[in-house]
């Protein structure tokens, strides 16, 4: 940095007494949340670059006078001002050792949408595609969708001047920005446009209602500096800006030239929050195409898709990108996309072609016209048409592309630092051959994509930023690299922006004179360079505040976990968030429940990687395993695990949760209810002694309020009652001494019925075997399978197990129960008891070591159970043989059946309509493709509305203190769909807490798959008089445990009276 910008930025570093009565005076005078703690200023120290810079503090205005009376406050203690959108910049725009503003939680309203003048007016945290979806309704859309547009917010986009898939359509951000209204540093608040509009006060930069006194003067100065600007330098400005649809570094001085309207807004559009900070934006919007098709084009390599796409853009498509065969590769190795990139044509490069018209019809027209040119062209490509479903798979190829080019295993660290150029896309061939061969000479490594129709490139390459040599040769490889694009004529960022990454490199671009114009400009707007310092201008050197660096020695602790795919650490695992913030999107996918209840950074994915990876250096963080500040970020972690299959990069907070907590509480007490849910299976195993008895302690007014509150359960929640009969004793009572079981009535009918077409309409033809009772003479020769008795269905649910039992069987299976009370210790993980956790997994290696040998598989029907064998297991014994065969062979009931059924299995059918939910980790380690196909061959019609979590999530939703939360998750999307759902459709639901949600939130009883298959077995059992087709099973249920309880205040009634007597009969000796 230059010794003037030191100077003029030295206030802006408060010292900690400075800090602490900045905040102070935050908190009385706003109505929005003040955060300087260690825990808010460790979240926002980075975003998703290569940067960190810890912030003075964090502010959450509640509305523009909160940001006004924040400005103020912070020009009072000279501190900088930082504002932040989405924080997934990619080089370094939204870290800064500043006080950041944070509109995302509550300036995220849409002001208006005008469809006949095409317009929306929305304050900057709304989020891109709330936007979008509001314009939707009125054909209409806003055109710039960068990947994160799920996330990212019009605030963010405007500080950045995104772009996106569909610029070529409509432009860049700069491009449809009509109006800012803005606050600068100084306090002026304004509101600036375009020339033409200056007889609207609304977007004036001069007097006017909105502008008056000092205001007004202020106003008139800048005017004037910037027709200044314009006047002294428009001529460079036409010379030297490049002549490239995505330029996208330095400030937009072109928008001050008069053939440009002299547009301000558009001006400040791109300045990374340099200048002045939004409150308002006017957005144009366009018309949306309602149908759409996708045309994929594949070529050898990506050199000749790029020499391609001036012929391609003559057909005008309204989506143009591109990526290369190491992108396939990294997705095939990561196992992501996999339905996407079988839809791939053969090739080694690849474009996605996108038209858009009225109708289906026009716009398989358009991409026709290019079809029949491009296969009358020399050395046709292959090309592949979609629309609908398989265009969104093969699209997410592409949208996947920065996660799926980090962490790949077996290949080193990628990194951006050189991602982000564009050139005019006549000369994109060329670019990428001479950048090619740049990153060999180097060394590097890193797959080619990005907005080809725009010729803008991104990549990640193999950067060592952890040694000195490492970070000179990548300063040394930036540097030619921004020589070379400039070469072409091209700009160092075609969408990322400057930020820290690409700043310094700016004069090598512009040249020394525009460079001062651009400082006339920033100090025009912001003469104190308190805005965002240190950033496009008089920068900190690309090198610098990097988040790794030659020093970086994390912690690096001991831990139950063994984390094989992070090189045994955990520092390394929590290193895998990348920032793309994936986890912050309101819709689709699982991940992350918490953000979406709270809207809090601190309880995404995101948030909490970046406290543990804190953690792991002790500069803000310092306790270690003792923290506070990650301890309450886990708090309402509900370890769905959503973020291990949904994160880009599978951060895994689950398991670093459970790591966490077991050293967090090592040598001290946990709550109550820790050890109540935590060791539930105990707990349920005495219960089943005299469940009756237990039932009425949970059941029964005044004694069932006296358990929640010993157990932590808010009043709210009905603690579920324990089963008459576990499953395991029904088992055994069942079971014949040749292994086999003798039939209860309804079940033999039922299997007489599937067996025998002759007694009904359904049959049953395994793949596997022909279906018989396991009791006959031949029975010893059926397949042999194991079936989990897990806690929830065991003690609670039996019912869910015999259905499986009867499924099984009727299938062509003998069934084997183990006998020893074993359990996976589930619930023990959310609680960080692994300790006890990690024995009970050693019992069941050393039990079944025989069954794990002769390769019996394992079914399971508790979600969460299974996914234990398939991720904790091999987690905490990666080097166990058992663990690894044990993980293997084990298997939900859906997996189970259609592997071994068959695809010509004829089965039962039971044409219903379904609202169907999987269980988060059925989704995150399972996949539902097993359970939704299945249920297709049953003739079972389903809906999927909800695929979130339903916020129960094992214990949590039991947890006194989560119930807030866990409805609020509940209602985001399954409840609402439960109670939308007609009263004839069946509800689906394998997982214990997801049913427990749905019978406890809407009144519904969900059935488990096991349950739908027993019903398709006989299927005129279903009565006809039923509210539901649940109702009659949920009355049996119900009776018996009423019968149950019952039965024990008899006893204890006799009991009583019993001991009564003996005491009178005593006393009256």
């Amino acid at each position: 940095m230059s010794e003037n910008l030191v100077d003029s930025i030295a206030p802006a570093t408060p010292s900690l007494k400075d800090a602490a009565g900045l905040a102070d005076a935050l908190r009385a005078r706003l109505r929005g949340e003040v955060r300087f703690d260690s825990g808010a200023r460790a979240l926002y120290a980075t975003d998703g670059s290569n940067y960190r810079q810890v912030p003075i503090g964090v502010v959450l205005p509640y509305d523009a006078e909160d940001v006004l009376t924040a400005i103020a406050t912070c020009r009072e203690f000279g501190a900088p001002l930082l504002c932040r959108g989405g924080g997934t910049s990619l080089a370094g725009q939204c870290c800064n050792v500043a006080v950041v503003l944070d509109f995302t939680k509550h300036m995220g309203n849409i002001l208006e949408i005008d469809p006949e003048r095409r317009i929306a007016r929305v304050q900057p945290g709304v989020v891109l595609d709330h936007l979008r979806n509001a314009a939707e309704k009125h054909h209409l859309t806003f055109a710039p969708d960068p990947a994160s547009h799920d996330r990212c917010t019009i605030g963010g986009m405007i500080g950045n001047n995104s772009c996106g898939v569909h610029s070529i359509m409509g432009g860049k951000t700069d491009d449809n920005i009509e109006a800012l209204e803005v606050v600068i540093y100084d306090g002026t608040r304004l509101s600036v446009g375009a020339e033409g509009l200056c007889r609207d006060s609304r977007h004036r930069l001069s007097g006017g209602p909105e502008v008056s006194g000092r205001s007004a003067d202020r106003a008139a100065e800048i005017r004037t500096a910037l027709k200044q600007i314009a006047d002294q330098y428009g001529d460079l400005i036409r010379q030297k800006f490049p002549n490239i649809p995505r330029r996208v570094s330095g400030y937009n001085l072109n928008y001050l030239l008069p053939e440009n309207g002299f547009h301000i807004a558009r001006a400040l559009v791109g300045s990374e929050g340099t200048c002045a900070t939004t409150l308002e934006a006017t957005c144009r919007l366009i018309e949306s195409p309602p149908h759409r098709v996708l045309l994929v084009v594949a070529y050898p390599d990506i050199y000749q898709c790029a020499d391609h796409i001036p012929e391609i853009l003559k057909y005008k498509p309204i989506g143009l990108e591109g990526f290369d065969d190491l992108l396939v590769y990294y997705e095939r190795t990561k196992g992501i996309n996999a339905e996407g990139l079988t839809l791939l044509p053969e090739g080694g490069g690849w474009l996605l072609v996108e038209f858009g018209a009225e109708s289906l019809p026009g716009a398989e027209l358009q991409a026709q016209r290019l079809i029949d040119a491009l296969r009358r062209s020399p050395n046709p490509p292959n090309v592949k048409l979609f629309s609908g479903a398989q265009a969104k798979r093969v699209w997410e190829v592409r949208e996947s592309s920065l996660g799926a080019t980090s962490h790949v295993p077996g290949e080193p660290l990628n990194w951006e630092g050189w991602e982000d150029a564009a050139v005019s896309p006549e000369k994109l061939g060329g670019y990428l051959r001479d950048l090619r061969q740049m990153m060999a000479d180097f060394g590097y490594k890193g797959s080619l994509y990005g907005h080809f129709g725009h010729a803008c490139v991104h990549t990640r390459l193999n950067f060592d930023l952890q040694s000195k040599e490492g970070i000179a040769k990548y300063r040394k490889f930036v540097e030619e690299a921004a020589d070379l694009v400039v070469s072409y004529g091209g700009s160092l960022s075609g969408e990322h922006g400057d930020g820290q990454s690409r700043a310094e490199l700016l004069p090598r671009m512009f040249g020394p004179e525009l460079m001062q114009a651009f400082r006339k400009f920033k100090e025009a707007w912001d003469p104190g360079w308190k805005m965002n310092p240190g950033k496009v201008l008089e920068p900190y050197k690309l090198d610098e505040n990097l988040r790794l660096g030659p020093n970086y020695a994390p912690w690096e602790p001991k831990t139950h976990f063994q984390f094989p795919e992070d090189h045994g650490s955990l520092s390394h695992a929590a290193l895998r968030c990348v920032g793309v913030g994936k986890c912050r999107r309101e819709e689709g996918g699982v991940m992350c429940p918490s953000w979406r209840a709270t809207h809090e950074e601190e309880h995404s994915t995101r948030g909490r990687a970046h406290l543990l990876w804190e953690m792991t250096q002790g500069e803000v963080i310092r306790d270690g395993w003792h923290s506070e500040e990650v301890k309450h970020s886990l708090d309402l972690c509900l370890a769905c695990k959503g973020c291990k299959s949904d994160c880009p990069v599978t951060v895994d907070l689950a398991t670093y949760k459970a790591e966490f907590l077991s050293h967090y509480y090592e040598g001290r007490l946990r709550p109550l209810n820790a050890y109540a849910f935590g060791n539930i299976d105990l707990w349920a195993s005495l219960a089943s002694n005299a469940p009756g008895l237990v039932n009425l302690t949970t059941q029964l007014p005044f004694l069932r309020d006296i358990a929640k509150l010993v157990a932590g359960i808010p009043p709210q929640r009905s603690i579920p009652p324990f089963a008459a009969q576990t499953f395991k004793q029904w088992f055994q009572r069942t079971s014949t001494r040749r292994g086999g079981r003798n039939r209860p009535p309804r079940e033999a009918q039922r299997a007489q019925v599937a067996t025998n077409p002759d007694r009904g309409d359904m049959r049953w033809k395994s793949g596997a075997s022909a279906p018989r009772p396991a009791d006959q003479e031949n029975g010893a020769l059926a397949p042999e399978v194991i079936l989990w008795a897990d806690t929830f269905n065991n003690y609670f649910l039996p019912s869910t197990a015999k259905a499986a039992v009867e499924v099984l069987e009727t299938a062509g299976f003998r069934v084997r129960v183990p006998r020893a009370n074993l359990c996976c210790g589930r619930p023990l993980y959310d609680f960080g008891m692994l300790d006890r956790a990690q024995r009970l997994l050693l019992e069941i290696l050393d039990q079944l070591e025989p069954e794990i040998a002769a390769g019996i598989p394992v079914v399971g029907l508790e979600p969460s159970c299974v996914a234990v064998f398939r991720d904790e297991l091999i987690n905490l014994f990666p080097h166990d043989e058992r663990a690894q065969a044990l993980s293997k062979q084990t298997f939900l009931l859906s997996e189970f059946l259609e592997q071994n059924l068959g695809p010509n299995a004829q089965l039962p059918q039971l044409p219903r309509n379904a609202l169907l939910h999987g269980h988060c980790h059925h989704k995150s380690i399972m996949k539902m493709t097993a359970e939704e196909s299945l249920l297709s061959r049953l003739g079972v019609q389903f809906q999927s509305p909800a695929p979130g979590c339903c916020g129960m999530a094992g214990s949590f939703g039991f947890e006194h203190d989560k119930y807030e939360v866990s409805a609020a998750i509940g209602e985001l999307e399954l409840l609402p769909a439960v109670r939308q759902a007609p009263p004839d459709w069946l509800i689906i639901a394998d997982g214990f807490s997801c049913r427990e949600q749905i019978a406890q939130g809407t009144g519904r009883h969900a059935l488990h798959l096991a349950e739908i298959l027993q019903m398709a077995l006989q299927p005129s059992a279903l009565d006809k008089d039923d509210p539901y087709p649940e109702s009659r099973l949920v009355r049996e249920r119900q009776a018996e445990v009423t019968t149950s309880m019952k039965r024990a205040g008899i006893a204890a009634g006799a009991l009583a009276a019993t001991s009564l007597l003996l005491w009178a009969a005593t006393r009256d000796r």
